[in-house]
């Protein structure tokens, strides 16, 4: 279980989001909405430990009540699905995929797991296709895949549907759910989209810009 107790954001004197608390089991979803510049970008980047210096935040972050605010980057085993694919374009699916398993698997086991991420994609003889050569839809499935196979602990995901027409969503909204809740991670969405946080199946949670007191 992933959970944020307090989280306060400001950017120089102003408030942005105050003691904000949630929890999200395993595999489930929580989405966050609210306007641009309230600070939902910021929350996964705090979750993330990659918060801008010019922001000033509080709260604590556990996951399975151990503490995770202080830990570096590289030891929170957290898993970041963005608004676009970020493939490495120059290296084909399986090696995409590869390169996100651990390394300490063995050779032959890495194989396999990419082998069998490329079937449950729908895409096997695209092995040796570059990014470039797929639809934006096989695209996406293809980066949450590779975010996956790097066992993430809990997985942030910062409106990943955008730039995706409006079938394509829906297919990739529900890959996304079911891969979530087979991986049984707890994940947090942020998006501006009332559809993406109902396909998503979990609560809901609409940030309000906040009001200085008088």
């Amino acid at each position: 279980m992933l959970s944020v107790n307090q989280f306060s954001l400001t950017l120089g004197q102003q408030p942005l989001i105050q003691d904000l608390s949630f929890q999200i089991q395993p595999g489930e979803v929580l989405s966050i909405m609210g306007p641009s510049g309230i600070g939902k970008s910021s929350l996964l980047h705090f979750l993330s430990g990659t918060l801008n210096s010019s922001l000033n935040a509080s709260g604590q972050v556990f996951l399975d009540k151990q503490t995770l605010q202080d830990r570096p980057t590289n030891k929170r085993k957290v898993g970041l699905l963005q608004q676009m694919p970020l493939l490495f374009p120059h290296m084909s699916i399986i090696e995409n995929l590869l390169f996100a398993i651990p390394a300490h698997i063995p050779h032959r086991t890495r194989q396999q797991k990419a082998q069998q991420a490329l079937e449950k994609l729908g895409i096997p003889d695209k092995a040796n296709a570059l990014p470039s050569e797929l639809s934006g839809g096989q695209q996406a499935r293809v980066a949450l895949l590779r975010t996956l196979l790097a066992e993430p602990d809990y997985l942030l995901l910062d409106e990943p549907f955008s730039k995706l027409d409006p079938a394509l969503r829906r297919d990739v909204r529900a890959f996304v759910l079911e891969q979530i809740r087979q991986s049984n991670i707890p994940a947090l969405l942020v998006t501006h989209d009332p559809e993406d946080a109902k396909a998503m199946q979990g609560p809901c949670l609409d940030l309000k810009p906040f009001k200085m007191k008088n």
